[in-house]
């Protein structure tokens, strides 16, 4: 039987979502230690898209094989009763053998959260990125539509990315206020290895008034990664949502703290 889960957890204390050496904390292990208790068996999972040290979630997909004989119910309450704090299961249903939490994905979003006032924030210090200066989320949103399109992101992936192409859709991208709040929010067919928080980098700088407007443009015909912006910090990033074909009925996540009002 084929399993998939919806997931959502805080980053914060993890070293991102990959199982790595022993004594390092990730999602992955945690996930597949709670899930193996309810199966009485090992579980491996494969998640839709693979997050750095300290970035959230609240719409990661996984999937799993097993021959466990268990109701969706368990497999959401016996998993969080063995999780920790900071990962949770928001719903499972069994999927055909075609599903695949990464393969199966037409689309992904992400949204970057940026606290933008004179004093830092004690409550948002570990969920969103402080920038003391003032932004113009104006600017910032102009700037971003010169990346709508299928286009090379080589300027904007990690230098160590492993992608064989640099080539993505980019489907949509809005920069907006809420308060003291400017919310990133991208939506394209996959993203690069840093590819959001290069984005913002540049963003950021724009909307400080450090660069013009077009500089994103530059940046992204440069095809050069040594010639782009600063890569922004992890706390301010969400993978908010995957996107499946509807025969799959898998749910869409909640968003409603994303807002952060």
């Amino acid at each position: 039987m084929r399993i998939a889960l919806g997931i959502e957890y805080d980053g914060t204390r993890f070293h991102g979502w990959q199982t790595q050496q022993a004594g390092v904390r990730s999602v992955q292990e945690e996930l597949e230690q709670a899930l193996s208790k309810v199966a009485a068996r090992a579980v491996r999972v494969q998640c839709a898209g693979r997050t750095d040290s300290g970035v959230h979630a609240v719409g990661q997909v996984v999937h799993f094989e097993t021959e466990a004989q268990r109701d969706q119910r368990a497999w959401v309450l016996g998993g969080n009763s063995n999780l920790p704090f900071d990962i949770n299961i928001t719903w499972a249903r069994p999927v055909p053998d075609s599903f695949n939490a990464r393969y199966s994905a037409f689309g992904r979003e992400y949204r970057y959260l940026i606290s933008n006032r004179p004093t830092r924030s004690a409550l948002l210090s570990r969920r969103a990125v402080w920038v003391h200066k003032p932004l113009d989320e104006g600017r910032m949103h102009e700037a971003a539509q010169h990346l709508i399109g299928t286009q090379d992101f080589s300027s904007y992936r990690a230098l160590g990315c492993q992608a064989k192409s640099p080539v993505r859709e980019m489907r949509a991208i809005r920069v907006h206020r809420n308060g003291d709040l400017v919310i990133l929010d991208v939506a394209a067919n996959a993203f690069l290895h840093h590819m959001v928080r290069n984005i913002a980098g540049v963003l950021i700088a724009i909307g400080k008034g450090e660069r013009p407007t077009d500089w994103s443009r530059e940046v992204l015909e440069l095809r050069d990664r040594t010639l782009g912006g600063v890569t922004a910090p992890p706390q301010g990033l969400y993978l908010t949502r995957v996107h499946y074909p509807p025969e799959y009925a898998v749910p869409a996540p909640g968003t409603v703290y994303l807002e952060l009002r």
